[in-house]
């Protein structure tokens, strides 16, 4: 009796801290005061938003959007985001407002309100330095182009394969985009100008066959009708800081002849340089499980419980839940959670609540499947006794069936646990930084996609092989003390 009171007040415990912890360290973003500004942007597009080796978001728009803040006299907080989600947050009222190199179409028109523009820039085609066959457009026939999802370079890709016979394959962020070209799985790749040159000036092997195309204006961007204060305080804030030269100079550091070259770095460097981002991302990632898991657990056992219930009321509910949760993409579950909740409920909701939601959702319905299946290997004689001696069903089944089920679903659990931890990378899509979106944001200025995805599934290892090893210490523990 004693142990078992020690198990149940160290995993209170456990929780408790873990819920603390989560309260008291932001893993993504959020309002911090109700006059703060959330403003999405997209971190993987240098030069225009970008995070450098301290950590620090920084690039053309990042510091165009300080200077203006600090002209107008508003707080803001960046919430980075992959382009297209962050196109469905603005529209979904998630966030304030959005600057990621956004080109002003008349599409976008119909759905956000521009700020006046504030750069210029046309989409240009890059093949592999040392690719000899393409020289022009006429030369993609038969090709295979990267594109970036929701972008101008997209569309112009679209227009590209209604003339030659291209196919598109698309990427949620440049450096992915990049490296398919390089690696050989795309032939060349369609981006704007000012982002792809600044990619080859970091040393990017890619080379443009033709110049590059007229192109869109960029403009900062409110959902359609909501926030025009903002968008004024931005307009009044550009005119500002283009008069007194502030603008220039910006855009000088990132374009002109004296911005700066990244230095490359081997394998090492890259994981010294960025080690500290690298563990942040992590920690988020072990959050995320730890708190879901929890929850699940919790969950998945009372529906699991359902499932074993002489109710057919309750064993239909827990039939829908589990076949519905089941049948549902975590992806698509993350943007429902994320956009589409908020939307119909008019609530505001956090992308890390939405990533807890989603992963406690989606787990839970595999850990009921679990112990449904941990009873009925339970044999049924064992219930049937404990019946024959008077105790109730519930009583049976807390004392007989279920101490008995727990040690059958221990090693099932341990792996959904693992499963749990590698499924927080998906959340990504909804802004989350956690250690593969750490990834991402390090190549983003590195364009060292090769080493640095090592170093992230090298961490992925070392963290899993080390959370089965404590699980299976915790299972031979359990069955020791039963």
């Amino acid at each position: 009796m004693k142990t078992k009171l020690k198990k149940t007040t160290l995993f209170g415990m456990l929780f408790v801290v873990v819920m603390l912890f989560t309260s008291t360290v932001s893993p993504t973003f959020g309002r911090a005061q109700e006059d703060t500004y959330l403003i999405a942007t997209d971190v993987t597009f240098a030069p225009f938003e970008f995070q450098n080796e301290d950590g620090d978001y920084v690039g053309i728009d990042i510091e165009l959007l300080a200077a203006i803040a600090e002209d107008q006299g508003f707080d803001y907080e960046l919430a980075p985001m992959n382009f297209s989600a962050g196109l469905q947050a603005l529209e979904t009222n998630q966030v304030d407002g959005m600057i990621a190199a956004m080109g002003i179409t008349p599409e976008r028109q119909e759905s956000f309100d521009f700020s006046d523009p504030y750069f210029e820039s046309g989409p240009v085609l890059a093949v592999r330095e040392d690719d000899e066959e393409i020289n022009s457009y006429e030369d993609l026939d038969g090709k295979t182009l990267a594109v970036k999802v929701g972008t101008t370079g997209a569309e112009f890709a679209q227009e590209l394969a209604a003339d030659y016979d291209i196919d598109i394959s698309q990427f949620e962020d440049s450096a992915t985009m990049y490296e398919a070209v390089l690696a050989g799985h795309a032939d060349g790749a369609i981006e704007d100008y000012p982002v792809m040159a600044y990619a080859i000036q970091q040393g990017l092997e890619l080379r443009f066959p033709e110049e590059p195309e007229l192109g869109d204006e960029y403009g900062f961007a409110v959902n359609r009708g909501q926030n025009q204060e903002l968008l004024e305080m931005f307009n009044a804030g550009l005119a500002n800081v283009m008069e007194d030269g502030t603008y220039d100079e910006i855009v000088e550091r990132y374009l002109g002849d004296s911005s700066d070259v990244a230095p490359s770095s081997g394998f090492f460097d890259l994981l010294q340089a960025n080690f500290g981002d690298l563990m942040s991302g992590l920690g988020r990632t072990l959050i995320l499980t730890l708190v879901s898991f929890a929850i699940s657990l919790l969950a998945g056992t009372v529906i699991g419980l359902f499932s074993a219930t002489p109710s057919k009321a309750l064993n239909v509910i827990a039939d829908i839940y589990v076949t519905v949760l089941r049948g549902i993409p975590l992806i698509v579950l993350a943007f429902f959670m994320y956009f589409t909740v908020p939307q119909v409920f008019g609530i505001q909701i956090t992308a890390f609540t939405a990533g807890i939601f989603t992963l406690s959702l989606n787990t839970t319905a595999y850990i009921a499947e679990q112990v449904r299946g941990g009873l009925a290997a339970v044999d049924k004689g064992q219930l049937e006794a404990a019946r024959s001696l008077g105790l109730p069903y519930g009583v049976s089944m807390k004392k007989v069936v279920l101490p008995q089920a727990v040690k059958i679903m221990i090693p099932s659990l341990i792996n959904q646990f693992v499963i749990t931890l590698k499924d927080t990378s998906i959340l990504s899509v909804i802004g989350i930084v956690e250690l593969t979106q750490s990834g991402r944001i390090i190549i983003a200025r590195s364009y060292q996609s090769g080493s640095m995805w090592i170093i992230v599934g090298l961490i992925y290892l070392v963290i899993i092989t080390l959370l089965t090893k404590l699980s299976n210490l915790i299972e031979r523990r359990l069955i020791k003390y039963d």
